[in-house]
């Protein structure tokens, strides 16, 4: 059995969204058991270069469902206009996410996998790629980078979450 880009993406992302759902949870819970501002994790990053907890929010939802509604116009450029300010707002970002990605279809995907796709940052086309590579090359890796560094800015912060935290739900047999 052959894997389609379907499969080699969404259910995947869908997981992962899953999971940082749970994890804006586990970490509200855990701002009101230890008497903390929600501001102490909201705008908590690893290092001072890197983006705080909604930024990396928003980059999940840039590179699951925004960029597959934006692959077939043949360019992306990512888009950081809606910063969730909130526990309540990043659940909504990932809720947007969850509702786009439950549209896709195999079919939809296929029909995009061997067209040319542009990165566009700052009105500049800096790459090229197919819809597959773009998918499996581009924004997966960077969907599951901003996802890790979100579960690993709770860790760092002391929210009491493992790797089954980060995994979600697998997809098992029934």
């Amino acid at each position: 059995m052959s894997l389609s880009l379907y499969d080699a993406f969404v259910p995947g992302c869908q997981q992962i969204l899953g999971a940082v759902n749970h994890l804006i949870d586990k970490a509200e819970v855990h701002v009101k058991e230890n008497g903390l501002s929600d501001i102490d994790l909201i705008e908590a990053k690893l290092a001072e270069t890197m983006w705080t907890l909604p930024w990396h929010v928003r980059s999940c939802w840039v590179h699951s469902a925004y960029v597959i509604s934006l692959l077939p116009t043949g360019e992306f450029s990512p888009d950081f206009t809606d910063i969730p300010d909130s526990w309540n707002a990043m659940r909504a970002q990932i809720a947007a996410a969850q509702d786009g990605l439950a549209k896709v279809t195999p079919d939809e995907l296929e029909a995009i996998a061997d067209t040319t796709v542009g990165f566009v940052l700052g009105g500049k086309r800096l790459m090229e790629f197919t819809g597959q590579n773009f998918l499996l090359s581009f924004s997966q890796p960077n969907f599951y980078f901003h996802a890790t560094t979100f579960y690993d800015i709770l860790r760092m912060k002391g929210v009491e979450i493992g790797k089954r935290d980060f995994m979600g739900v697998p997809r098992v047999l029934t």
